[in-house]
């Protein structure tokens, strides 16, 4: 009996773990269970030893052992007990068999299309035998696109970004210093001699013995990935400059730019990060751009500079006295002349349009108002 129990945990463990063949084992865990129940029978005979020499292949067709001298001495078929007891096991052995070998050919099918279960069965962490293959395929096929630099995703226009090495960084770098190179001396030999030089000549000015060609490809092709790389870097800093005189999208082009100048700069052999080195870059050309781009009058570096100082004094102040300062207050806070204060908040005035209106209701504009004043200084 105990040898029962154990076959049948087995039986039932092996079900378990396979539920797509459950179907299947079903009708093998039955003949098991036959196999058992005959085999652990008192009643019969506990000679069962002889049954290992039998052959239990499919064709066997298992019958009654008749004994002849019996069938000789009493003239009829008188079948012995324990003849019944072998027919009867190795009939049941022949259909175990048979039943094993239809699981085994089921489970080899199956290994070898792959997937079985749904994926909402998979997402519920459950785990089954021949898994393992298609997770390596995806992960090998992820890999696959990771070398080729672009992913599954490109000829839709999103393309996934990932974190450069140190090395890669360092040969990306050295990639676009080349490349710049090869601009400026393109355009020194171009005003020298007025039409553009071809790539042997242009190797030869800077005295390298690859093709130009290849370089220029090269460093066009390190800009694109290190712009693709550290775009969310970028980002990260413009929507700290949003709501100031320029779009989001006009920021972001900045930041590349400002990273694409940092690239340039970039010495490697430092040993720090290109992320670290180029922020400073990146924020330094979108406040460049705001101060030259998001006013219809340009005001010089220094002067947007005491512009933002004279902003965050002013507020300080209208916090501390609870009113708007004054120009002498500011200066004296500032610990700069009231001239400066007065001068700077003159050009820091925002322009205003001609075709503005005076009211609300009215169509009288600053221009009519305007060419009508002229007019009367013209007249004697």
């Amino acid at each position: 009996m105990a040898g029962q129990r154990y076959l049948s945990r087995k039986i039932s463990q092996f079900c378990f773990a396979n539920p797509s063949f459950h179907s299947l084992t079903f009708s093998s865990t039955a003949l098991f269970m036959a196999i058992t129940t005959i085999c652990s029978s008192p009643a019969h005979s506990p000679t069962l030893p002889a049954i290992s020499s039998l052959k239990t292949h499919h064709h066997i067709q298992p019958h009654l052992i008749v004994s002849s001298s019996f069938s000789t001495k009493f003239g009829s078929n008188f079948v012995s007990n324990d003849a019944l007891v072998i027919a009867a096991a190795a009939q049941a052995v022949a259909l175990a068999h048979a039943a094993m070998q239809a699981a085994r050919d089921a489970v080899l099918a199956a290994a070898e299309t792959g997937d079985v279960w749904s994926g909402r069965e998979s997402e519920k962490g459950l785990v089954r035998y021949g898994s393992g293959s298609g997770v390596r395929r995806r992960k090998r096929r992820k890999g696959l696109e990771g070398k080729n630099g672009v992913g599954s995703r490109s000829s839709r226009g999103s393309v996934k970004s990932r974190n450069l090495s140190s090395i890669e960084e360092a040969e990306l770098c050295l990639c676009i210093k080349e490349g710049a190179r090869l601009e400026v001396a393109r355009t020194r030999i171009t005003k020298a001699q007025g039409r553009q030089p071809t790539s042997k000549q242009l190797a030869k000015a800077i005295g390298m013995e690859r093709s130009a060609d290849k370089m220029l490809c090269d460093g066009r092709n390190s800009r694109e990935r290190i712009s693709r790389s550290y775009r969310r870097l970028v980002v990260s800093i413009a929507k700290g400059y949003q709501g100031k005189g320029l779009s989001f999208q006009d920021l972001i082009q900045e930041g590349s730019i400002g990273l694409l100048r940092g690239v340039e700069k970039f010495e490697p052999e430092r040993g720090y990060r290109l992320s670290t080195y180029v922020y400073w870059w990146i924020k330094q050309a979108i406040i460049k751009a705001i101060a030259n781009e998001s006013r219809i009058v340009r005001l010089p570096g220094h002067m947007c500079r005491m512009v933002a100082r004279i902003a965050e004094a002013r507020n300080l102040l209208s916090k501390r006295l609870g009113r708007l300062p004054t120009h002498d207050e500011i200066a004296e806070v500032l610990d700069v002349h009231i001239s400066i204060v007065r001068l700077v908040s003159e050009r820091n005035r925002p322009p205003i349009s001609l075709d503005r209106s005076i009211t609300d209701q009215g169509r009288v504009t600053l221009q009519m108002i305007r060419n009508h004043v002229s007019m009367l200084k013209v007249r004697p």
